[in-house]
């Protein structure tokens, strides 16, 4: 893992936590754009059918606020990537 990535912060990791960046052993993928650009999503253990439909992802800072969850799919020819495709109620 390049120190780049370890300075990165893990989506679901505390703000007060010690370690929010990435684990050794584990799978990421980097969120790009939208209300969570820049963290990493932990997909360790993630199906290969999970991996090609993206998620929602809880947050409060989208268009709906509280509640409200912020959807990522992988970009084509570039799998490391999620690129945002919009926030959801």
């Amino acid at each position: 893992m390049d120190e780049l990535m370890r300075q990165r912060r893990v989506y679901g990791a505390d703000h007060d936590d010690p370690d929010p960046g990435p684990q050794p052993g584990h799978s990421y993928r980097e969120l790009v754009g939208g209300p969570l650009d820049g963290l990493l999503l932990d997909v360790t253990g993630w199906t290969e059918t999970a991996l090609r439909e993206g998620a929602a992802l809880n947050t409060e800072i989208g268009r709906f606020g509280p509640g409200g969850r912020a959807e990522y799919g992988p970009r084509d020819g570039d799998f490391d990537r999620w690129d945002w495709q919009g926030d959801i109620p």
